[in-house]
């Protein structure tokens, strides 16, 4: 048998060629089966996802960050609503915590409805906070981007997901999913936002998932869903596609009623 060159390794150990344009279906493949892999060893059969801005602080953060503006006498007005808009924060964290309390008392040996987040700051990680708090595993599927890594130190360490391709980390909020709370947020939860819906509208998602926004001050200023039935761009019951909500309360409440109703008794990733 001929010995292998030390020159010339096999493939799958070809450190070139598998970061190489021509290897790019390979590393889109790993972001699939890999991930798969680790939900499978640790038994998460489909979860919650938070969505919402990096940008949002805790409360805690915020009037700290107040108090030392209004002892500078710099960035009140920034540091202020930053204070105001810290309220999502310990909403997100909250609804995590009693939606993780109550999926560990469930009859089932599979860890079901899981709090999954993007994994990194602000509303992402007030979600897996609470989810920590309650002692319950929790997903955050981070992206790698230009801007400096951020630790979420509230995620599951074995469910920590790092993702090359947006479109694989998008693939695995919804594949999981059998329900989206969004949050205040920018670019990056608007387009999520809108994916989800158009997955649902177009019936490329068939499962019946629920999506809150949670603001309706905000999602009523930022997107103008009426105005669209009105320029006849969406149908009037494509508004139907979601909940608008402005206490953990009601979230909590709509999410519990509908997957007991509609999830419960289907675990396991479906579209």
């Amino acid at each position: 048998m001929a010995r292998e060159s030390e020159g010339s390794p096999k493939a799958y150990l070809n450190q070139r060629f598998l970061e190489s344009r021509d290897a790019r279906g390979l590393r889109i493949l790993a972001e699939y089966i890999e991930p798969l892999t680790r939900f499978r060893r640790f038994r998460v059969d489909d979860t919650i996802v938070f969505m919402g801005s990096a940008r949002t602080l805790s409360e805690e953060e915020a009037s700290k960050a107040l108090a030392e503006a209004e002892k500078s006498g710099k960035g009140v007005e920034a540091a202020t609503h930053a204070l105001e808009m810290s309220a999502y924060y310990e909403a997100a964290r909250e609804l995590a915590f009693r939606i993780t309390t109550w999926s560990k008392g469930l009859a089932d040996e599979e860890h079901r409805f899981v709090v999954c987040t993007g994994g990194g700051p602000g509303i992402m990680e007030a979600a897996n906070r609470g989810a920590a708090e309650a002692k319950g595993l929790n997903v955050g599927l981070t992206i790698s981007i230009p801007n400096e890594e951020f630790n979420n130190p509230y995620v599951t360490r074995e469910l920590h997901f790092h993702f090359h391709y947006f479109f694989m980390r998008k693939f695995w909020f919804v594949y999981l999913a059998k329900a989206v709370v969004l949050f205040p947020g920018g670019f990056g939860t608007l387009d999520e936002l809108f994916e989800i819906l158009t997955l649902v509208q177009t019936r490329k998602m068939r499962k019946q998932m629920p999506i809150i926004l949670f603001g309706t001050k905000f999602w009523s200023e930022v997107v103008n869903f009426d105005a669209l039935v009105r320029y006849g761009t969406i149908s009037p019951e494509d508004v139907d596609l979601f909940r608008r909500v402005d206490t953990v309360d009601e979230a909590y409440e709509l999410l519990t009623r509908a997957l007991s109703r509609e999830a419960l008794a289907a675990p396991g990733a479906f579209l």
